[in-house]
């Protein structure tokens, strides 16, 4: 065993051997895995081995799609097998509102390269005979989907790495993991210590206990999953080709044939967390006992959507432990608060993702970025308010809903409220329903005095539709209130802060008293923040962005600290909270409370006062997300209730009225303001989406990202984000749908909805640069129905901002 390396990858499942594959592949061949074990000797030798490409986060399914075209490759390359079986996947519609999920994850396959088709039930009869169609509508089919020999997979990556130069060490147990003071790791085994450069947990059922020998917690729980093999079943063996996956998401069940006999396992409702107090050290190849019992209701609808499996005789029952993070998908990337840590973890579905997580990892430790937005798996998506007791029940939550429908508008109940301002209470009164991001709750609409206090999900148009136009219309003609904890908030302090900010920052950072929108850029010059930079003083500023990119802005502003102490950055996104009030009315409100004068000549756009407000001392800044006259009034936390009362009773007789994140989000549509992880997120640059207007290209900062911009401005966007009017059919669009332009798709729908005040169904998209002219007709794909749309160059609301600015 060397004694140092420049990565030791500390697990020997399908997901580290993937690491270790994937680092040689892009050059890093100085590396390590070390198993404590055999290798598949945690989750990856008892997985049923499926793999398809069907996941909600459209990034995701292009990298389960990369994962299994991959497989070939490793064949050719190591000359092992990974016992591929190629042949298709069904996915079943037995209601309306599935059909709908389906015709929707049909429509963004359209753009991203995936052959998926909507069939019926006598081709679902005719790819699968022994499925019962009674009361199917439909299914997806994807011709991707398959499933392999999980061993021979994972020896085949191991293989393929070895052969570029990496080194594997097996029955060698991990004891500790000790950061050295140059940010390298001491790697303690019990056959030796290794200094490794950077360290790489893919420990699986054991990577919370790795993690906790590094100091950090890990969200992810296993969790006891069963499947069934059968006998021999002539209705399989006899039909003369191997049948194809079927997934019966009301069933709860997958299936596939298994040599000469079926296959078909459940992800039943009542499931069983296993090693709440930790994973044992000892366990390995062991199976957990059976619990046919768990699954009874499961296998009744089984029997009736499958009746061959009434009368095939179980041969073998599989139940053994996997991890899951509390949303479903991995745990992947640099870990918050430590140098060179990486995480690989969580990998449920780790022979249709364990490719793609590969490559992201080696991918992000070499090129110092992926080539792809992978928030939706980023280990940062969860912040320092994760718990143990939270994550449990989230992961719990997740397995029985593997294959719920997602709707675009569902807020899932489990583990809530987990984190509340002292505005909750008054919200509640009031009939809010709520959301959560972050771990923290979040006002989405004022449910009407008859209806009820939670919101119907859906792909259409759900019951708060009139709720939130009632709050739009409040907002437009008189003045709304809107709490504004829901933004990441960060105080940056020190004398070397404007020069720091300059630097990471790509637009200019505006002098005392005054703010400014800036883009982040990565290296490459893709988007990783959108940001409000607000000076306080010369040494002081305060900077605000998405509330769920907390960790993730965190562990970026770390990393680029100066090492002089010339800079701190501290994340207050819960000690400074408030409100945003905006409509027509606002001055009018702000000026009763506040003592000084927020006339228009003295308090402008894009100001920023410290000003008492009744008895509170608060920032407030001239700007809002509605596109309206507003303010944001920021206060410490102990004092927001007394802000409330403040500006509630001033407000009455100006018809103040709260809103909550839906009309939020219809308001900004009105004026064609794009959103964080929409319109806004790490696959796109500056100049396609129109954040090139907040950039300064022409400061003497070498700012991250510039060389990459400058390339972009000189080169031209090839696409542009554009706003349409829709003409819809009822349904408005969520996002991930296709733009279609004489019988091609040519582009694909960012976010959008309706917006209330305008009255018109609107979405925010990309489309290439020659198309992009006012008035273009393109058609938006909703749910299977075409839709016409035209393209428009001025905002619905306030196209020359004199309610704004004025």
């Amino acid at each position: 065993m060397k004694s140092h390396v420049r990565v030791a990858v500390i697990g020997g499942g399908v997901v580290g051997c993937s690491v270790l594959y994937h680092l040689t592949k892009l050059g890093w061949t100085d590396v390590m895995l070390i198993e404590r074990s055999e290798l598949t000797s945690g989750s990856t030798w008892h997985a049923a081995g499926g793999f398809h490409t069907l996941n909600a986060d459209t990034n995701m399914a292009a990298l389960q799609g990369y994962t299994i075209r991959l497989y070939k490759e490793l064949e050719e390359i190591t000359g092992l097998s990974c016992g591929l079986h190629h042949v298709g996947g069904v996915t079943l519609a037995g209601t309306p509102e599935r059909m709908d999920f389906l015709k929707a994850e049909r429509a963004k396959h359209r753009y991203m390269g995936l052959d998926t088709e909507i069939i019926g039930p006598d081709e679902i009869k005719k790819l699968s005979p022994i499925t019962n169609t009674d009361g199917i509508l439909g299914a997806l089919y994807d011709p991707l989907d398959g499933h392999l020999d999980p061993s021979g997979t994972t020896h085949a990556y191991a293989k393929a790495a070895k052969m570029a130069g990496a080194e594997i060490i097996l029955r060698n147990p991990v004891l500790e993991t000790n950061q050295q003071p140059d940010g390298s790791w001491e790697v303690v085994t019990e056959q030796g210590t290794v200094i490794a450069e950077h360290v790489v947990n893919a420990g699986g059922l054991w990577a919370r206990e790795l993690g906790a020998m590094a100091g950090v917690y890990l969200p992810l729980h296993p969790m006891e999953h069963q499947y069934l093999i059968t006998e021999s079943t002539p209705e399989v063996y006899e039909l003369g080709r191997e049948l194809p996956h079927v997934m019966d998401p009301e069933g709860e069940s997958y299936l596939r044939q298994e040599g000469k006999g079926i296959c078909i396992g459940f992800y039943e409702q009542q499931c069983d967390p296993w090693a709440e107090r930790g994973t044992p050290m000892d366990f390995g190849h062991e199976l957990l006992n059976n619990n046919l019992d768990r699954i009874g209701d499961s296998l009744a609808f089984a029997f009736d959507r499958f009746p061959v499996l009434a009368r095939a005789g179980i041969k073998t029952v599989i139940n053994g432990p996997f991890t899951f993070a509390p949303d479903g998908n991995p745990l992947v990337g640099p870990v918050p608060g430590l140098k060179n840590y990486w995480s690989a973890c969580a990998v449920m579905a780790g022979f249709s993702q364990g490719g793609g997580v590969g490559l992201t990892l080696a991918e992000w430790m070499i090129e110092g970025e992926p080539s792809r937005d992978v928030f939706a798996m980023d280990v940062s998506r969860f912040g320092d308010w994760i718990t143990p007791g939270y994550t449990r029940a989230k992961v719990k939550e997740n397995y029985q809903r593997r294959f719920s429908v997602s709707y675009p508008n569902e807020e899932l109940p489990v583990a809530r409220p987990h984190q509340t301002t002292p505005a909750y209470g008054i919200w509640k009164e009031q009939r809010a329903v709520f959301g959560a991001a972050f771990g923290m709750e979040a006002v989405n609409y004022f449910a009407l005095e008859g209806d009820p206090l939670e919101e119907t999900p859906s792909f259409r148009r759900s019951n708060a539709f009139e709720a939130v136009g009632q709050e739009c219309r409040a907002v437009r003609e008189a003045v709304g209130i809107n709490e504004v904890h829901n933004f990441g908030k960060y105080l940056v302090k020190g004398e070397g802060a404007r020069a720091w900010l300059d630097r990471i920052m790509a637009g200019r950072i505006p002098k005392p008293g005054r703010l400014a929108l800036n883009p982040m850029l990565s290296p490459k010059g893709k988007l990783l923040g959108d940001f409000t930079v607000s000076c306080l003083s010369e040494t002081e500023f305060m900077v605000t962005a998405s509330f769920g990119m907390q960790a993730i802005h965190m562990r970026w502003f770390e990393r680029h600290l100066p090492e002089d102490g010339s800079v701190t950055v501290e994340n207050i996104s819960t000690r400074r909270i408030g409100f945003q009030i905006a409509g027509p009315r606002a001055r009018d409100l702000l000026a009763r409370v506040a003592f000084e004068d927020v006339s228009a000549e003295v308090f402008k756009f894009l100001d920023i006062k410290e000003m008492d407000i009744g008895t509170c001392h608060a920032l407030v800044q001239r700007v809002s997300y509605t596109g309206d006259l507003g303010y944001e009034i920021y206060v410490p936390t102990e004092e927001q209730i007394a802000l409330y009362y403040i500006l509630e009773e001033a407000g009455r007789d100006l018809g103040l009225r709260p809103f909550g994140m839906r009309a939020m989000m219809s308001l900004r549509l009105e004026k064609g303001f794009g959103s964080w992880n929409r319109e806004f997120r790490p696959d796109y640059m500056p100049m396609e989406t129109g954040m090139d207007r907040f950039m300064a290209y022409n400061k003497p900062v070498d700012f991250i990202g510039k060389e990459a911009a400058i390339a972009e401005k000189e080169s031209g966007p090839s696409r542009r984000l554009c706003t349409f009017v829709v003409d819809d059919k009822g349904a408005d669009v969520w996002g991930d749908e296709p733009i279609w332009h004489d019988g091609q798709v040519v582009g694909f729908v960012t976010s959008g909805g309706y917006a209330h005040f305008a009255q018109k169904s609107v979405a925010l998209g990309f489309l290439p640069i020659e198309l992009v002219e006012d008035g273009q007709a393109v058609q938006i794909e909703i749910l299977g129905d075409m839709c016409d749309a035209t393209l428009i160059n001025e905002p619905l609301f306030d196209p020359q901002a004199d309610r704004m600015r004025g």
